[in-house]
């Protein structure tokens, strides 16, 4: 792909919310931010999403930044890429990691829809103009769940996904059912329960959730199956999902009814594509999850869910929903619970470099 230098920066920016779950609050979000520059002097954008700290994954942004500059910078070096969905296969010399190959990747087919002069939502054979959005609503009190709501309905949001644990599941679920009997409603786990648990989560049944995401341990599959079984709700499979072969196998012990895709958590688009059209084949109905994204990475999800099999609203919000000010142009927005998908070339939207500097703490340039 003839790429001539590949620039990283660090960022860092404060939610304009809290964002509160079991394991803990974001109050601060870093991440990585990925240029790669070709000889024509066309620039393609990627996005490291992990976090400062190994909370959702194994994965950081001290040790993305590391992977990407001692190893898979310098792996392309020697690689003949001549598209983006053969760059997975030369960064699997490295094991996991996914999220920083994700970032690198990305940024190779943002830059190769450009050089196509296409839509990076058409050169992955998305087909939606338009795509549905949802809302996470991370909360400490029912109170405080229900006002979010609230404001969430005004603003057009279509369904509402809200962070759950044994300790507070039923009672707040019953509180938002109260005052919003009709609304699609997601719980979020993040693996909270264990087997013991399963009469507990039964009671769940009785809400009409679109779905339980990730109830049991984040690496597990084996135990979902035996869970799904005695849940009418379908479990939904987020943290489990890191290669292809991980949906693979859940389709096939039964493991859940939903896949969450995020383009981070499997190592990239490619990857992302390929689970897609799996899922489709076989009647798993998908969707597009988020991990609190500036706006290139929240760009590459809405290529991403402009796809066919992605039938759940994502948590594909507006910009302003996190930021005061968003590091691409235009921002992202969301008119009568609906994202335009860009149809400009590549992500479909500039960069904010006068936003991007303000909010980066390093910079360095590599040749290659």
């Amino acid at each position: 792909m003839n790429i001539k230098t590949i620039t990283l920066y660090k960022i860092a920016m404060p939610l304009k919310t809290p964002f509160s779950t079991h394991l803990g609050t974001v109050k601060d979000r870093e991440g990585i931010i990925i240029e790669v520059i070709d000889q024509e002097g066309r620039k393609g954008y990627g996005e490291g999403v992990a976090f400062s700290s190994p909370w959702y994954t194994e994965e950081t942004v001290e040790t993305s930044y590391h992977m990407l500059k001692e190893f898979l910078i310098p792996k392309m070096r020697n690689a003949d890429i001549k598209h983006p969905s053969e760059a997975g296969q030369v960064f699997d010399a490295f094991r996991r990691n996914q999220m920083a190959k994700a970032s690198l990747e990305t940024a190779l087919w943002d830059l190769a829809a450009k050089k196509e002069d296409i839509s990076l939502s058409k050169y992955i054979g998305g087909q939606r103009e338009l795509i549905p959005s949802g809302v996470v609503v991370g909360a400490k009190t029912k109170e405080e769940a229900r006002r979010q709501i609230e404001y969430y309905l005004e603003s057009g949001y279509q369904r509402v996904k809200i962070k759950i644990s044994p300790s507070n599941d039923y009672e707040l679920i019953s509180e938002i059912r109260r005052f919003f009997p009709d609304l699609p409603i997601m719980a979020d786990a993040n693996s909270a329960y264990s087997l013991d648990d399963i009469e507990h989560l039964k009671r769940l049944d009785d809400f009409g959730l679109l779905m339980i995401e990730q109830p049991l341990e984040y690496d597990d599959i084996v135990d979902h199956a035996k869970l799904q079984k005695e849940l009418k709700t379908p479990i939904c499979l987020d943290e489990s999902i890191v290669t292809f072969n991980d949906a693979r196998r859940a389709v096939e012990l039964g493991s859940c009814k939903i896949i969450n895709i995020k383009i981070g958590r499997v190592g990239g688009l490619g990857t992302a594509k390929k689970i897609h059209d799996y899922c489709l084949d076989k009647g798993i109905q998908v969707w597009c999850g988020g991990m609190l994204e500036f706006g290139i990475s929240r760009a590459h999800n809405i290529a991403l869910a402009s796809m066919e099999g992605f039938s759940i609203p994502g948590d594909i919000s507006a910009s302003g929903r996190y930021w005061e000010e968003d590091i691409i142009l235009p921002e992202v927005t969301v008119e009568n619970g609906m994202i335009k998908v860009p149809d400009k070339p590549g992500i479909g939207y500039e960069i904010n470099e006068k936003r991007l500097n303000e909010v980066s703490t390093s910079k360095e340039s590599i040749a290659l």
